[in-house]
């Protein structure tokens, strides 16, 4: 009899260092899956829907699993761009069906095999634009979680506490305690004491080390992170709630398709070219020497308004209207030696008629020469004109007319106003036709184009005419003239011109919206997968108005989030 329970008794501790070593390989292999370095493939967040993934060279499809319907993102691969008007035909475990669409780039299938399963492979066809293509969808379902173990309410306070203090072991010290039990189990049997007794211990300590085993399997390390997976098939347990945008613990944004579209995330892929350097120079707007002028009074008088009234700010005046008169002051010395020349001028006036008509007769006779008569006309005339020059210094004002075609740029003028000669009464300024002037501390490029920015971001297409030789603080003013749009520009606006230098470097462009700048440098963001966007550190070069050269941080053929990528930078 005591042979036989010796027996049992060793056949149970084999069983129990069995037990632990298998609880102990469980619990590893459980361990294995949690992310420990920068090297480890992230899975989607837990609170993410089954879902899988599949890209070709002209398209990007993902498949999200719901209660009993599969939907369908369908993306272009290199742009991120919404793919409406195509047709996906889907090859399920019930047979090809047709995914209708639902707008914005969603289509969506029917799916009751959904439950028949835990993994469906399915194919789709995917034909748009005159491409066709056929991506493989491997999904994926959760397991259902197993039931936890309770222990009995009834279990003293010592095996409660052991239970707690094997659980959070983990593998090592539950396959020490298997080991150190069964040692203990064939020291026990072989003194042939407490047989029944410790029976019960080991019946009881294996119950707890399985315990441990399950629950170091279920126990995950991080912020509630799924285990990762290889390969397009991607397994989250399913949500009741809406999908959301969520940074990930290694820095990367998981971004569900459903949110992209509400970013409008859009991508590109990068290339490396040879790009003219350029260099950015502080600039400010100004008006075009050829349409633009001055109106000024050439001797001071009070202003006074023509028949019409003064124009307006931003009136638009031809060349030759009159936009004021100056009435110059006459003093009293003035006025007293007009007077003066008015009578003497009179005089001669009234002696030299008299002198023309006496000649007349006379030259009637053959008196008086013809040439004689001819001089005194003369003379007479030139009197009178004088004498009604001077009539009119004293009663017409000065005329200020628009030099040039434009709008009334600045006004200074007010009705009585005393106006000083020189004095800059009217600006004329013809709006389709404006410089920008910059200073450039480096050589540029003769003649080549550049581009300008404004504050909010708008681009200007310039046009060089020509640089200075002046030194204005170690600068040489030069100018361009805006060929394209200029609505919204004005006089004095300061802008940033990007001027080439004639000098070429090779790099990747990147658009200017794609670059976020952050405390740490200007950074990237690259779509590492469908729903997956990683941040990359870059160094940045100016190019252009619209796109900087990439000097390092990324490589050819990636794609680089080109627009939203400041909401994408906001994601926590």
């Amino acid at each position: 009899m005591f042979i036989r329970l010796a027996a049992a008794l060793r056949a149970l501790a084999v069983s129990l260092a069995l037990a632990a070593a298998s609880a102990s390989g469980s619990a590893a292999l459980a361990h294995e899956g949690h992310s420990h370095g920068a090297d480890a493939v992230q899975a989607p967040p837990t609170q993410a829907a089954p879902r899988a993934e599949a890209v070709s060279t002209a398209f990007e499809l993902v498949a999200v699993a719901g209660k009993d319907r599969v939907r369908l993102y369908l993306d272009r691969f290199a742009s991120n761009e919404p793919v409406n008007g195509a047709r996906i035909e889907v090859e399920t475990p019930d047979g090809p069906v047709e995914a209708t669409a639902a707008g914005d780039g969603v289509y969506e299938i029917a799916a009751p095999w959904l439950a028949r399963g835990r993994r469906h492979d399915l194919l789709a066809t995917v034909s748009a634009d005159g491409a066709t293509d056929v991506l493989a969808l491997d999904l994926h379902l959760p397991e259902p979680a197993p039931a936890a173990v309770v222990s009995s309410p009834a279990a003293p306070a010592w095996l409660a506490n052991l239970r707690h203090h094997l659980t959070h072991q983990g593998p090592i010290g539950a396959a020490a305690g298997g080991f150190l039990l069964g040692l203990a189990v064939i020291m026990l049997v072989r003194s042939r004491r407490a047989l029944p007794a410790f029976a019960v211990l080991a019946l009881t300590l294996t119950l707890l080390l399985g315990t441990a085993a399950l629950a170091h399997e279920g126990h995950a390390d991080g912020a509630g992170e799924a285990a990762p997976v290889q390969g397009a098939a991607l397994t989250a347990p399913a949500t009741s709630g809406v999908e959301r945008a969520r940074r990930l613990p290694d820095g990367a944004v998981f971004v569900p398709k459903s949110m992209q579209r509400l970013l409008a995330l859009r991508t590109g892929l990068t290339g490396i070219a040879d790009h003219r350097r350029t260099v950015e120079l502080p600039g400010r707007v100004i008006a075009d020497p050829n349409a633009s002028g001055v109106v000024q009074s050439s001797v001071g008088g009070r202003l006074a308004p023509p028949s019409g009234g003064f124009p307006n700010l931003g009136a638009r005046v031809r060349k030759g209207d009159v936009l004021a008169t100056v009435t110059p002051p006459v003093q009293a010395v003035d006025l007293s030696d007009m007077r003066q020349t008015q009578g003497d001028l009179d005089q001669q006036i009234a002696i030299t008629g008299r002198k023309v008509a006496r000649y007349e007769r006379l030259a009637a006779t053959g008196a008086v020469a013809q040439t004689a008569l001819e001089d005194a006309r003369a003379e007479l005339t030139g009197l009178k004109d004088r004498r009604a020059a001077l009539d009119t210094i004293r009663r017409a004002p000065e005329e200020l007319v628009a030099p040039v075609d434009g709008v009334v740029a600045e006004r200074s003028a007010v009705a009585g106003q005393m106006a000083a000669p020189g004095t800059m009464v009217f600006r004329i300024v013809d709006p389709e036709k404006l410089y920008v002037e910059a200073l450039s501390f480096v050589a540029l490029e003769p003649g080549a184009a550049a581009t300008a920015r404004l504050p909010d971001g708008r681009i200007l297409a310039l046009a060089s005419r020509g640089a200075g030789l002046a030194d204005r603080n170690q600068a040489v003013p030069v100018q361009f003239a805006i060929t394209g749009s200029i609505e919204g520009v004005r006089l004095g606006q300061f802008v940033t011109v990007l001027a080439p230098t004639g000098e070429t470097v090779a790099g990747l462009a990147v658009p200017r919206s794609g670059v976020v700048r952050t405390e740490s440098g200007a950074v990237v963001y690259e779509h590492a997968s469908a729903e997956r966007y990683e941040p990359r550190a870059v160094r940045v070069e100016p190019l252009d108005a619209e796109r900087v050269i990439v000097a390092g941080g990324v490589g050819a053929g990636r794609r680089i989030v080109v627009q939203g990528a400041e909401l994408l930078d906001q994601v926590r």
